[in-house]
């Protein structure tokens, strides 16, 4: 099979091949064809055509030594805008090449299209990524997707040219759904350069396509902006899918028959909850995987996007001195704490799902998943998945008596909130026990609810007691304050803490419990970006540790399903607490059941 050249331009120098002008001019080309495995022209050949047979011969060599497109780096700054990669045409021929002009657009098509020769091709003004927001006009849009895209797109993580594609049911235009995003957008506080030209550049890259309510004609819409935008180029595509739980079924059938892309990757992202239990949830995990591959799902919650929950294994796999430790026999128990306050209000669908389905299910059990985990083969996503799975086959059934389920009340005689269903928890107090070599024995106390005292968001592990500690007198009664323990704290102010004993300067002997702390606002004079941006650029990278598979979906399920049926057949009491204050008096009577001391400040 041979193709012709045309005046297609290439990413390299003339000059390397390149004879005096005074000695072959290149002023009547005649057309040279070039074959995979052999170079010959299939037109007379004189004085006058020897320069574009001397290109042709350039491409034949490049042909035959398969030079491709680098690999992209996976790293969080590689995606840059680089522009002249590709010069035009009149960069490689002559300014009196005008007769190359006349090669039909059929041949340069078919250059294109020729997968033998991986020329790059001049993109810069078509977008290498197209993301298309699925419930655009949503407050979970509105208030934190086009924000976080924005901030990726000012930092550098997003090609210049990415495309941003905004998709509901409002009957608005272009303008308006700019608008809309221009009212939530900000730079950030270290960033202020250029922040208005920023704004604008990204808006114009937004786009809006109004579905209607007919989902497969809506999608065809979005399916063809998108190709008329990306034009020829090698475009990869991210669905981000802000719906309700009773819109995704419908919404992902119609993607996935009519608007992936074959030209790149597909990449669908799926907010929380994931079901709303065991067996609805594996009813949609099969439909999902009837439409789509593994690797293409990425389960979202945003909270896993906290800076705590990353910290967790770079804290323990990157510092010896928490290795060793990291067991049943050094390990007492271990805490985590989600609290929130008054100031955070359940969503719409929060009365149908409560705290177990929407926190417990996705964020807490994930978060002990990779404190628990045992060390991975690398940082692959994959490798790391495998291991967080492990642990949550590992966990035990739940069973009432280690539950404890709260409700506040609202602030008008002593009546359940009206957004609320019947009785469902804004409190989930737990003991879990994993069941494995490593960690036999430890409970992990979990604290979670909504109208709580504080904000609050940390993890503590305490370590046991030093055998035949020689300083006992001088520590107390109270030898539970003298606990050596791990603090990593998100919220209020995100810090790495570590308590230990010392001495009291002076004279005599006494003892002092006192933190070692790191403060990130003290070390570190950066703004922390919004977890939304960091699960965004994790799913731009292709990083997939800090989302759910579909096994480990299961696996977070078969451990609460038990409590859940309870609930359901009205077996466990939901006890009411004051909005504002710690939570059911129940908690604190399981913690003394398993002989733990929960820590208040």
């Amino acid at each position: 099979m041979s193709f012709s050249f045309s005046s297609t331009s290439l990413p390299f120098s003339e000059s390397s091949f390149s004879l005096p002008r005074s000695t072959h001019p290149c002023s009547n080309f005649n057309n040279i064809t070039v074959a995979s495995s052999s170079f010959h022209s299939v037109a007379s050949v004189g004085s006058s055509s020897f320069c574009r047979k001397f290109r042709g011969f350039k491409l034949w060599i490049l042909d035959r030594l398969n030079l491709q497109h680098p690999k992209q780096f996976n790293c969080r700054n590689h995606f840059k805008n680089v522009k002249g990669s590709i010069s035009d045409s009149s960069r490689l021929l002559n300014d009196d090449d005008a007769d190359s002009k006349v090669t039909s657009s059929l041949e340069s098509a078919s250059l294109l299209q020729t997968s033998s020769l991986a020329f790059p091709m001049d993109v810069s003004r078509e977008p290498s990524l197209c993301i298309a927001v699925i419930g655009a006009t949503g407050e979970l849009a509105r208030g934190k997707i086009f924000p976080a895209l924005f901030a990726l797109y000012y930092s550098g993580f997003l090609p210049e040219n990415v495309a941003i594609f905004g998709y509901s049911r409002k009957n608005i235009t272009d303008e308006d759904l700019r608008s809309i995003i221009a009212s939530t957008l900000t730079c950030r506080v270290d960033h202020q350069q250029d922040c208005g030209d920023k704004i604008e550049a990204f808006l114009n890259r937004t786009h809006y396509i109004n579905g209607g309510y007919d989902n497969k004609h809506g999608v065809s819409l979005l399916k063809a902006k998108m190709e008329q935008i990306e034009g020829r180029s090698k475009t990869n595509r991210i669905f981000y899918l802000s719906v309700p739980q009773e819109a995704l079924l419908d919404v992902a059938s119609c993607l996935a028959s009519s608007a992936q892309t074959q030209k790149g990757w597909n990449r669908i992202i799926i907010e929380k909850p994931f079901g709303f239990d065991a067996l609805s949830s594996q009813r949609l995990t099969q439909y999902l995987l009837s439409k789509f591959e593994e690797k293409q799902l990425y389960r979202i919650d945003h909270l896993l996007g906290r800076n705590l929950i990353e910290n967790l294994t770079v804290l323990r796999f990157a510092n010896l001195v928490f290795e060793p430790l990291w067991s049943r026999t050094y390990i007492d128990n271990v805490q985590v704490i989600l609290s929130e306050d008054l100031a955070v209000h359940p969503g719409r669908y929060f009365g149908g799902y409560g705290i177990i389905r929407d926190i417990v299910h996705s964020h807490v059990l994930q978060t002990i998943a990779l404190l628990a985990m045992e060390p991975p083969v690398s940082l692959d996503g994959e490798d790391i998945r495998n291991e967080k799975v492990k642990v949550l086959r590992s966990i035990r059934q739940l069973e009432p008596k280690d539950v404890i389920l709260g409700q506040y009340k609202s602030s008008c005689r002593d009546k359940v909130d009206k957004c609320l269903d019947g009785p469902t928890p804004t409190y989930f107090a737990a003991a879990l026990y994993i069941d494995n070599a490593r960690w036999d024995g430890v409970p992990f106390l979990v604290k979670t609810g909504l109208g709580l005292i504080k904000h609050q968001m940390e993890i503590r592990i305490q370590f046991r007691h030093v055998p035949g500690n020689v300083y006992r007198e001088c520590i107390g009664h109270n030898i539970g304050r003298a606990t050596n323990e791990l603090i990593l704290r998100d919220d209020p102010d995100e810090a790495i803490l570590v308590r230990v004993n010392n001495k009291v300067p002076g004279l005599g002997l006494k003892l002092d419990s006192s933190e070692l702390n790191l403060l990130y606002k003290d070390k570190y004079n950066i703004e922390v970006p919004d977890s939304y941006e960091h699960l965004l650029l994790d799913v731009i990278d292709g990083d997939n540790h800090l989302f759910m598979r579909s096994d480990e979906l299961a696996a977070a399920w078969n451990i609460l399903t038990p409590i859940l049926n309870e609930i359901d057949k009205d077996n466990v009491s939901v006890e009411l607490y004051e909005l504002g204050g710690r939570g059911p008096v129940g908690a604190y009577y399981l913690w003394a059941k398993h002989a733990v001391r929960w820590v208040e400040d």
